[in-house]
C-alpha cells in the first residue's frame, strides 16, 4: 500500500506528449518503431485536441501524442525526457534505420546511454533510448 492506494504494481502507464505534426509523430513511432495504433481521436469541441494512442496491445502502458489547432502547449522537450525500452541484447540495425526513415534523428544522450544503447530524437525532439541493458528493479 502506498500512502493508501493499493497497487498491484503493475498499473497501466499513459505518457502523453505534445506533438507539432501528430502525422511525423505517428510515422516515427508506428513506422520507425513497430507500436501500433491503439486509439485516434479528433477534437470535439473548445479545449480538446486530435490524439494518437500508440504501443503494443499486450502492454502495460501507451504513449498518447496530442496535438492539433487546440493544442495548450508546444513540445519543449530537455535532454532529460527520456523514453527507455530495455532490449536486453543487441539493437538491430535494421531497426535503427527505420526509425531513421521514419523522420527519427540519431543523438547522443550522454556516456553512459551512450555506451548501453542507441538513442533517436523523435520528430518534436523527444528521445526515445533503445537500450542493450536488460531490465532490473535493483
Amino acid at each position: 500500500m502506498i500512502g493508501g492506494m493499493t497497487t498491484s504494481g503493475s498499473p497501466h502507464v499513459r505518457i502523453a506528449r505534445p506533438s507539432r505534426d501528430l502525422a511525423a509523430a505517428e510515422r516515427f513511432w508506428v513506422e520507425g518503431l513497430g507500436l501500433r495504433v491503439l486509439h485516434r481521436g479528433a477534437a470535439g469541441g473548445p479545449g480538446e485536441h486530435d490524439l494518437v494512442m500508440v504501443g503494443w496491445p499486450d502492454a502495460g502502458w501507451h504513449l498518447e501524442l496530442v496535438g492539433g489547432d487546440q493544442l495548450a502547449v508546444e513540445p519543449s522537450p530537455t535532454a532529460e525526457d527520456l523514453f527507455v525500452l530495455y532490449l536486453d541484447g543487441p539493437v538491430d540495425d535494421e531497426l535503427a534505420d527505420r526509425l531513421e526513415r521514419a523522420g527519427g534523428t540519431r543523438v547522443s544522450a550522454g556516456p553512459y546511454w551512450d555506451r548501453w544503447g542507441v538513442t533517436f530524437a523523435d520528430p518534436d525532439g523527444y528521445r526515445l533510448v533503445l537500450s542493450t541493458r536488460a531490465w532490473s528493479n535493483g
